[in-house]
C-alpha cells in the first residue's frame, strides 16, 4: 500500500470545525484508519471511529479503485488539539487479534492546533446621519489588516494591524440591514459579525394588480430587511385574509417563506374581490406593511376596443361608399 495524498496540518479555533483527507493505492485495495494523539505527556494513539466525542467526529471512507478516507471533527475543543494519523494496509492479517501482520501500516501524520477563539465586541452607532460599525479583538495573534464584507461584497481592506476597525455607512438603519462581518487577517482567520437589524420593510412586488374575471391572482410582498420576517398575515380592507375564513370560500391561498409572501385568489370575482390587500410582516424588531390594488376586469373587457375600432371602420367604408356614389362621374375625353 501506498499514499496518493496524505492530511495536512491545519490551525484552527475553538468552535470551528476541522476536515483531513487520506487517500491510499494498493493490490488488493488497503484499509484505512484514523488514529489520534494528544499533547498530553502520557497520552498514547487512540483509534478514532465514526460518531466518537460525542457524535463530533464524521468519518466517510470508500473503496473503489483505490481507498480515499475523510475524518471530520465539529465543534472543536482544545482537547481536539494533536496529531492525526491516517494508517493505511492490505496485509490480509491486519486486524488479527494473535498474528502479526506482515506488512506493518504505513502511517501519514498531520497536526491540528486549535486556538482559543479570542473575544470580539462589536457596536454600531448611528450619528448625523451616518452607522459606524467597529470590532474590537482581545487578541494574542500578529493582525496583518482587517476587511469588511457585507455577503459577497468586500467593502473595506487595510493593512492595519490594531485590534479595533470600525467602517462607516451614509445612510439610516432601514436602508442598510443586513449582517456585516469584520476579518481579521490572522493565522487562522478571525471573523466577527456585526448586525444592522430594523422592523420588515415591506415592498409590493407590484402596487396594482390587474385580472380577468374567473382566473387566479396572485398578489406578492417582500421584504430583504434583517432579521428575516417571523410571521406575515394578509388583509383585505381591514379585514384578515386566510383560506379558512374569508366568506368560507376557500379560494384565498397564502404561501410565506423567509422574507416573501405570496397570495393567490382563484377565480377572480369583480364584486367580491376587487379592492386593496395588505400584506403585514413581523419580526422581533417591529412590523411593517404594504399596499396592494387589486383591479378584476370583466372577460368581455378586451372586447370592447375591439368592437370600437370595427365600429370606425364600418363608419369610414360608409362614408367613403356614400361620397363614391355622390361624386360626379368624370367627363369623356374627347
Amino acid at each position: 500500500a501506498g499514499f496518493i495524498k496524505s492530511p495536512l496540518s491545519q490551525k484552527r479555533l475553538t468552535q470551528d470545525s476541522v476536515e483531513l483527507y487520506c487517500e491510499a493505492i494498493g493490490n488488493p485495495i488497503p484499509e484505512i484508519q484514523w488514529w489520534f494523539e494528544g499533547n498530553e505527556p502520557n497520552e498514547t494513539y487512540a483509534q478514532l471511529w465514526d460518531g466518537a466525542r460525542q457524535d463530533r467526529v464524521k468519518i466517510n471512507a470508500t473503496y473503489n479503485l483505490h481507498s480515499t478516507s475523510t475524518i471530520y471533527i465539529a465543534n472543536l475543543t482544545s482537547e481536539d488539539s494533536g496529531m492525526y494519523e491516517c494508517r493505511a494496509s492490505n496485509d490480509p492479517d491486519r486486524n488479527h487479534l494473535s498474528k502479526s501482520p506482515k506488512v506493518k501500516w504505513i502511517r501519514s501524520q498531520a497536526n491540528v492546533f486549535v486556538i482559543e477563539r479570542p473575544d470580539i465586541t462589536t457596536r454600531v452607532i448611528s450619528e448625523s446621519g451616518k452607522l459606524i460599525l467597529s470590532c474590537n479583538m482581545t487578541t494574542y495573534l500578529a493582525i496583518s489588516g482587517h476587511e469588511w464584507i457585507h455577503g459577497d461584497k468586500i467593502l473595506h481592506t487595510d493593512g492595519d494591524s490594531s485590534p479595533f476597525t470600525s467602517y462607516e455607512i451614509e445612510g439610516k438603519k432601514e436602508e442598510h440591514s443586513g449582517i456585516y462581518e469584520c476579518v481579521y487577517k490572522t493565522s487562522p482567520v478571525i471573523k466577527g459579525q456585526v448586525n444592522i437589524s430594523v422592523g420588515p420593510q415591506v415592498l409590493a412586488y407590484k402596487k396594482s394588480e390587474h385580472g380577468n374575471e374567473g382566473d387566479t391572482g396572485v398578489l406578492i410582498c417582500k421584504s430583504s430587511s434583517f432579521p428575516a420576517v417571523d410571521a406575515w398575515v394578509w388583509y383585505k380592507n381591514g379585514q384578515e385574509v386566510s383560506a379558512r375564513i374569508i366568506n368560507g370560500s376557500g379560494r384565498y391561498i397564502i404561501k410565506s417563506s423567509g422574507n416573501k409572501t405570496e397570495l393567490r385568489i382563484l377565480k377572480l370575482s369583480i364584486e367580491e374581490d376587487t379592492g386593496d390587500y395588505h400584506c403585514n410582516a413581523t419580526n422581533s424588531y417591529g412590523s411593517g406593511s404594504a399596499i396592494i390594488n387589486l383591479r378584476v376586469r370583466s372577460r368581455l373587457a378586451a372586447l370592447w376596443p375591439f368592437l370600437g375600432i370595427v365600429a370606425e371602420v364600418l363608419v369610414l367604408v360608409t362614408i367613403i361608399f356614400i361620397y363614391e356614389k355622390r361624386r360626379k362621374p368624370d367627363e369623356a375625353l374627347d
